[in-house]
């Protein structure tokens, strides 16, 4: 490859494909040749876009906005999010021929349910906008030089010239993602590049969207497979509660999985990790998550001969119902005018306020994005660029920003990485972006 770029990305996933051709784009339009060059460890680049969504890749939502994301100020997310938003996703993708729908639950895929569409779509843009991909090249240190920076790889000399480990280049652009999916080369190694640059990184880097696991004696271990539609709330120690979600919750042979799982795995971290000793935050769920407990009380007073059990049946998995009467103490198969005043106290706080045994989460393997990473303070909102180091601009995941499940980290990359070109360009010269 050239040993030189005016404009080096670093990782080609989401925000740095998205970089890479709004970069070369810019230029264009104002006809100023630009040299960019992605640069990406993976023998195969893009990797988290083709497995997410199922292989379907969840492109974004019909419905973003800053309350959806976690990390930085919602006023510092809100100013990225609003220079591209769900409509300006929407037409990027169909101008490079991708057509897009949008699912009862909001989320929004590719009509051809193929992960590859969107990848592919990508590539060709970058390919239109003159960018070169450059792969598998893993970045190992970003140095400052006096032209800007020397990019080295493994077994990098020191000099320059035609050193095939080695690239110079005006700026850089790091979209390297944070550490979740470790597999598809997000390994937290671009925070070490962001550091030696002269950034921080919050105190805290964790899994997000991530199972939870319960305690190996907990019941719900055994309904592996069996899912419905549950709430779930994070409560201080004190009761208070902090956040909530209502949707799928799936018991698996570890705990807990699903859309409302995933989404209050992070703050469950979160509070967790900032408790102090003795006053850990709890997770509790309502199985029965539109009735109130004055309601669920006068269904099951009024039971006559049906048992709890058949009644439950009829609203929760059968084997969901059995363990929870199991777990309150409570004959599923009696006839329901055998409940006494406890029995139903006991049952209705197990289906409204079951406490979950919740004793880790199953870490960044699992995680479909990473909490913490560098604050958005560090960069100029309208750019991208770095405030601690010249010619540096950061998009993606790898800042301090992580969003609900169903499209909207792909928004935040989508934006982001939107911002990020537009900004490079805008710094080599290229006119207002």
């Amino acid at each position: 490859m050239n040993a030189t770029a005016d404009i080096a990305v670093v990782g080609a996933g989401a925000a740095g494909l998205m970089a890479a051709i709004q970069a070369g784009r810019a230029c264009r339009e104002l006809g100023h040749s630009v040299d960019i060059a992605v640069l990406d460890g993976a023998k195969k680049p893009g990797a988290k876009i083709l497995v997410a969504g199922g292989g379907r890749c969840n492109v974004t939502h019909h419905a973003v906005d800053e309350t959806a994301y976690a990390g930085s100020s919602r006023h510092a997310i809100k100013k990225v999010l609003r220079a591209f938003d769900v409509s300006d996703t929407v037409d990027f993708f169909r101008e490079l021929g991708v057509e897009l729908k949008r699912e009862p639950t909001g989320k929004i895929f590719p009509t051809t349910d193929d992960a590859r569409t969107v990848l592919d779509a990508l590539l060709g843009a970058c390919r239109s906008a003159g960018v070169r991909l450059v792969h598998p090249w893993r970045v190992e240190s970003v140095e400052r030089s006096a032209g800007g920076f020397i990019l080295r790889r493994d077994g990098a000399s020191e000099t320059l010239g035609e050193d095939p480990h080695a690239v110079t280049a005006r700026l850089v652009i790091l979209a390297t993602g944070g550490m979740a999916l470790p597999r598809s080369g997000s390994d937290g190694h671009g925070y070490a590049l962001a550091r030696s640059l002269g950034h921080a990184t919050t105190e805290r880097i964790f899994p997000a969207l991530v199972p939870l696991v319960l305690d190996a004696a907990s019941p719900l271990r055994a309904l592996s497979g069996v899912a419905c539609t549950a709430r779930l709330e994070l409560r201080s120690a004190t009761g208070k509660r902090l956040v909530s979600f209502t949707n799928a919750v799936l018991c698996t042979h570890f705990g807990l999985s699903g859309p409302a799982v995933l989404d209050i795995s992070r703050y469950w971290s979160d509070a967790r990790a900032s408790a102090r000793s003795g006053e850990l935050p709890r997770l509790v769920v309502s199985w029965l998550p539109e009735m109130t407990p004055d309601a669920l009380d006068t269904e099951l007073a009024g039971l006559g001969a049906v048992s709890p059990g058949r009644w439950l049946a009829a609203r929760l998995p059968e084997r969901l119902a059995r363990t929870i009467c199991t777990i309150a103490g409570v004959e599923a198969s009696a006839p329901g005018h055998q409940l006494t005043r406890d029995a139903r106290k006991r049952l209705v706080g197990n289906l409204l306020n079951m406490p979950l045994p919740v004793v880790g989460d199953r870490g960044f393997t699992h995680a479909e994005v990473t909490g913490g990473g560098i604050p958005l303070t560090e960069v100029h909102l309208d750019t991208m660029a770095s405030r601690m180091c010249p010619g540096l601009l950061l998009c993606g995941e790898i800042l301090d920003v992580d969003g609900r499940i169903g499209g909207f980290n792909f928004q935040w990359a989508w934006a982001s990485g939107f911002v990020a070109g537009r900004g490079a360009a805008r710094m080599l010269g290229a006119g207002p972006a």
